[in-house]
């Protein structure tokens, strides 16, 4: 007790005659641009929660250590000329 193929092309025939060929292929164009729009969305969330995960490991590596790892060098004077 299924949907056999014969009723799915009579429900396909009514709403082509409902909507039209332009309004389905429209509606169509917008539900695939819809879905991609959310596999990016969905894409750059992972990109950015790897790149977080990434740096609070970077961080987590130098909570021992000092911040800032900088020389001081003294500045030599020019002799006047």
């Amino acid at each position: 007790m299924g949907i056999s193929i014969w009723q799915l092309l009579i429900i396909l025939a009514i709403v082509l005659v409902l909507f039209g060929a332009k309004r389905l292929r429209n509606v169509g164009t917008d539900l695939g641009n819809a879905i991609k729009g959310f596999k990016n969305a969905v894409k750059e969330e992972e990109e950015n929660k790897d790149a977080t995960a990434t740096t609070e490991q970077k961080l987590e590596k130098k909570e021992g250590e000092n911040v800032f790892d900088v020389k001081a060098e003294e500045k030599k004077e020019k002799p006047d000329a």
